[in-house]
């Protein structure tokens, strides 16, 4: 743990620990050479051994360093420092999604709907510039002061995907596509699926696969289908039952080739068919 006051590469000052994750801690940072507030995400000391992970996050880190958009955090600088690796961020003041879940049990349709918007219009920026997050969470998601959404910890889920990943780590298989317990190839596709499993959570209040293992969490993604929300909480109606919920035209990236993939009969593969029933049908 960094020690407030602590400077690094002779820019950043630690002025104190805002939170902490699976692979590294964030600190709340003063840029002294731009004169702004920035957040510091350093890595725990576990992981900077590994010189495969090292090089996977830096280059990751790097990519996400190229997206700019409204609904993600804003990556400013990657480096290390005498064998402290960072990464400098946008400095949000908020709270993440699981917070936000956690203090209000479940939200509003609308209110669901509109976060699960602005999360799918900063993944669709993402996966235009070919980079796929592989750990879309509530964990990961923040919700500004001012109501804005942002998606944040690009880079850093590729580089762990071939480590050897810690039980905390692991927490993020409540949200894991198929393809991804399985150890496949995952893609963009895998996001949506991620993102479908949040939405769940928001209306809900709670994942729709749990266990008390790690194993037995993911058996469920690759076996089981997910419980109906309309079973679950009655405020919620099925867009089966409603077709006018289904939009005229589905979010950006739940199109490809020029079809929607909002209707079962387009469904190509397991991840966005499933998200689409969770979004509108709550299946």
């Amino acid at each position: 743990m960094l020690k407030t006051g602590t400077i690094i590469a002779e820019r950043y000052e630690i002025l104190g620990k805002i939170g902490t994750g699976g692979m590294a801690d964030v600190y709340k940072a003063k840029d002294h050479k731009l004169n702004r507030f920035v957040a510091v995400k350093v890595l725990k000391p576990e992981f900077r051994e590994d010189t495969t992970f090292i090089r996977k996050f830096r280059s990751e880190a790097q990519a996400a360093a190229g997206l700019t958009h409204p609904n993600i955090v804003n990556v400013f600088d990657v480096g290390d420092d005498g064998g402290v690796y960072y990464i400098v961020m946008e400095l949000i003041e908020g709270i993440t999604l699981k917070e936000y879940i956690a203090k209000k049990g479940k939200l509003s349709i609308k209110e669901a709907t509109s976060i699960a918007i602005q999360v799918s219009m900063g993944l669709e920026a993402a996966h235009n510039h070919g980079i796929v997050h592989r750990d879309v969470k509530p964990q990961n998601i923040i919700i500004s002061t001012d109501g804005k959404v942002k998606v944040t910890d690009f880079g850093i889920a590729r580089a762990a995907s071939s480590n050897t990943i810690s039980s905390n780590v692991m927490g993020s298989v409540h949200y894991s596509s198929p393809e991804q317990v399985r150890g496949g190839y995952s893609d963009e596709k895998s996001d949506i699926y991620s993102l479908g499993i949040t939405l769940y959570e928001m209306v809900t209040g709670r994942v729709p696969f749990d266990g008390d293992t790690t194993v037995a969490i993911a058996i469920k993604h690759l076996q089981e289908e997910t419980a109906e929300c309309v079973h679950r909480e009655s405020s919620i109606q099925s867009g089966a039952d409603h077709p006018e919920m289904y939009p005229e035209e589905c979010w950006p990236p739940l199109r490809e080739n020029g079809r929607c993939h909002c209707r079962p009969e387009t469904f190509t593969d397991r991840s966005s068919g499933k998200f689409c029933d969770i979004i509108f049908r709550g299946q």
